[in-house]
């Protein structure tokens, strides 16, 4: 079965159109990064994606983490990795689906919902023509072990963070431009005076970003 999943069809029907798969972060689920769908270029399908391990009263995550006595939090890399896969079997599925040109496909992702869409273009670069990564960081262990052989300098990347994120440390996140840098891939990376969340001018920045590549 593919991921439970909402879509909104394009309001420009092209031949084939390109795509928006949202990515949400942990304990969220498929409605929250869709309440920007209406923001989003008419063109696009956008559609949003519910992450497969049920965490009660509508939350979902892609994968466990879990707090020690120290409040230190470890990832289920397992889960993580198969929930890239998932991922991966889904976009195949919506490029069957419905009427998507696969070579004009966008994820974006939040939070745990970010750092799964990097995992995803690093170990797919095929499938995948432009990343945005919000508030979440570069974690090379769940990406397919052979990404380094992949060419993955074709997908354009938009990284953002808040400075004062509590949840995922924005230091995490500098790591991330010069490390995507080393595997030759272009990135815009931005901070902003936040927390773990998408402020009014990062959602500007991005769509800025979207529709000028």
């Amino acid at each position: 079965m593919p991921l439970h999943h909402i879509v909104r069809t394009p309001k420009i029907i092209l031949d084939k159109n390109p795509a928006i798969i949202l990515l949400h972060g942990y304990g969220s689920n498929e409605e929250d990064l869709f309440s920007f769908a209406d923001e989003l270029p008419d063109e696009y399908y956008i559609i949003s994606a519910r992450a497969p391990y049920d965490m009660s009263y509508g939350s979902y995550a892609w994968y466990a983490i879990n707090f020690d006595a120290d409040e230190n939090k470890f990832s289920d890399l397992n889960q993580a990795r198969s929930s890239r896969d998932l991922i991966v079997d889904f976009i195949d599925f919506c490029v069957t689906e419905y009427a998507i040109n696969k070579e004009n496909i966008t994820l974006i992702g939040f939070s745990q919902g970010a750092i799964l869409s990097m995992a995803v273009a690093l170990s797919y670069p095929e499938k995948i023509n432009r990343v945005a990564a919000m508030s979440g960081y570069l974690n090379v262990e769940i990406a397919s072990e052979d990404y380094l052989k992949n060419t993955v300098s074709k997908v354009k990347f938009f990284v953002s963070h808040g400075v004062v994120d509590q949840v995922i440390p924005v230091d995490w996140a500098r790591k991330t431009k010069p490390k995507l840098n080393n595997l030759g891939i272009d990135v815009v990376y931005k901070e902003y005076p936040i927390g773990h969340g998408i402020s009014p001018q990062n959602f500007h920045d991005f769509k800025n970003w979207l529709t000028q590549k």
